[in-house]
Parts: structure tokens; C-alpha cells; sequence
């Protein structure tokens, strides 16, 4: 893992590999989104949520779209609310932008609907 801090919201490209069911693999963007709190404190693992370059149209609440725009991101991407997920550090191979504050309160809002 690199010696850059995690900070909530960032896009970071974790390698997610070995997968199983229905949960994405490979070395993926995800996003963090757990507390700068636990960050700050440097605890070993990470909650995070994938994204995925298979735009969905009819997953309002389950995912969020971000805009490939200045943010890092190769394409237009959407964050998969419901695969959040706690990972390793040592899986987060590079940090490479962070989602912007719209996203972020969509993200916020979804994630209180699915974690209610």
C-alpha cells in the first residue's frame, strides 16, 4: 500500500481479486467510505464500495453515477452501493482522484437507505 493517506470520498484502484458469487473481482476503482476518523487512526482495513464501468438504468438506489471528469477515472463509472465491503489495506494498490460533493451526498443518502 502506498504511504498516501486514505481519505473518505477518494477513488482508490484496490485489487479485489479472489472473487466470489456476485461480487466484483480484479484490480477495480473503489471508493472510501468509511470515517476519516478510523483513517486518521491508520486501522488495517478500509470500507469500501467498488464501481463499475456497466451502467445500470434502473438501480437508482443500489448505485451512483460518477462522471469520468476530472476525478482520475478512465470512464464513466457508477459506485455499486450494495457490494459495500471492508478490504485490507494492503489491497489498495494507488490513490487516483476523489468523487465530488455531489456524488458524495448521493452516495451518503443511498447508503442510509440500504444500511437502515
Amino acid at each position: 500500500m502506498s504511504a498516501i493517506p486514505i481519505r473518505q470520498f477518494d477513488i482508490w484502484v484496490a485489487n479485489l481479486s479472489k472473487r466470489m458469487g456476485t461480487e466484483p473481482g480484479k484490480q477495480r476503482p473503489v471508493i472510501v467510505v468509511q470515517s476519516n476518523l478510523l483513517n486518521e487512526a491508520r486501522y488495517p482495513s478500509t470500507w469500501v464500495c467498488p464501481l463499475t464501468t456497466c451502467l445500470s438504468q434502473n438501480a437508482s438506489i443500489l448505485r451512483v453515477y460518477v462522471n469520468k471528469a476530472s476525478n482520475g477515472l478512465d470512464a464513466n463509472s457508477e459506485i455499486v452501493v450494495d457490494q459495500l465491503r471492508a478490504i485490507d489495506n494492503i489491497r489498495l494498490v494507488r490513490q487516483i482522484g476523489q468523487i465530488p460533493l455531489s456524488v458524495q451526498k448521493s452516495l451518503q443518502k443511498n447508503l442510509e437507505i440500504i444500511l437502515r
